[in-house]
């Protein structure tokens, strides 16, 4: 392929545990040679540039949903930063602007407490709603992963299963845009 791959890396993390697998999904993807930048949602772009292939969105799960103000005013109370407190993914989510040209695919994660593994809804899938609702495909399910505490750490072997994520994501890109340029009969 002549133009590499790009995918946004964007997470919330409160007490760190989101980012080191935000962080791990970045580091499988770019063993894929996507070309990954990994963002904190604080900081990130407020329009998706166009050459943006996929867009990959986490944050902890605060009760059974994204984060809000005040869930994240209750984090900081618990020890997290309180820059942590301004813009969450869902804030991001409502008001961040899309090339309608060329809407990257999005995938979605949260950190869960393991003790409430199964939850019948978490922050992962609330991403995913919202980024259909803004007109982006998902790129599989929303993934949860494990951590052993609200503060943390986490759960043993799950940074190695955000790293593998990331890989299965690059895999499913490069499939995605080799079936694009065999469709239009570049291949």
């Amino acid at each position: 392929m002549n133009n590499p791959l790009r995918a946004l890396v964007v997470h919330e993390s409160m007490f760190g545990n989101t980012a080191q697998v935000a962080a791990a999904v970045a580091r499988g993807l770019e063993l894929e040679d996507v070309e990954t930048t990994l963002v904190e949602v604080w900081a990130a772009p407020v329009h998706l540039p166009p050459d943006l292939d996929l867009l990959v969105v986490g944050g902890p799960t605060h009760a059974f949903s994204l984060s809000r103000a005040s869930t994240r005013a209750d984090a900081v109370r618990q020890g997290s930063k309180a820059e942590h407190t301004d813009v969450g993914v869902r804030e991001w989510l409502d008001f961040v602007t899309i090339d309608a040209d060329h809407a990257p695919v999005v995938a979605t994660f949260d950190t869960r407490v393991a003790k409430v593994r199964w939850l019948p809804k978490a922050a992962g899938p609330t991403a995913a709603h919202l980024a259909r609702r803004r007109g982006l495909s998902s790129i599989g399910k929303p993934v949860g992963f494990l951590v052993e505490d609200i503060r943390g750490p986490l759960v043993d072997g799950e940074t190695q299963r955000a790293v593998e994520w990331g890989r299965r994501l690059g895999t499913e890109l490069v499939d995605r845009a080799a079936a694009r340029i065999a469709t239009r009969g570049g291949g």
